[in-house]
């Protein structure tokens, strides 16, 4: 049975999104790994994303950055508003985020995303 392409949403320095690697890697699956830094997510991308996550654009903000405690923090953003920052700084999106067809979910902890995982064996 063919099954949907497993995308991950990867900061390498995150101890987190590395244990998500290593969870899809002790189970012998193949994973688009997206260094989301690198290669940030478009607007449209974000915005399906937030979808499949069944999220808003605010709930998906790391508020412990230094980027949201310089130009976040004393702020009352809309959803679009908070789209545009998440576009702008991308260090702001919550991580590691598992995508797997149209389901996703964000791995924090790593076991969160687990469940997701092993529907695909």
């Amino acid at each position: 049975m063919e099954h949907p392409t497993l995308v991950i949403y990867h900061n390498p320095r995150c101890s987190k999104s590395r244990s998500v690697c290593d969870l899809v890697a002790g189970r012998a699956l193949e994973a688009e790994i997206i260094d989301y830094l690198k290669t940030p997510p478009s607007r449209e991308e974000l915005r399906a994303l937030l979808d499949k996550l069944g999220m808003k654009a605010s709930e998906l903000v790391r508020r412990g950055e230094s980027v949201y405690q310089e130009h976040y923090a004393d702020k009352t953003l809309d959803e679009t508003e908070w789209l545009d920052a998440l576009c702008q700084h991308p260090i702001l999106i919550e991580r590691p985020i598992v995508v797997c067809g149209d389901q996703a979910v964000v791995g924090r902890p790593p076991e969160k995303a687990l469940a997701l995982i092993e529907s695909l064996l």
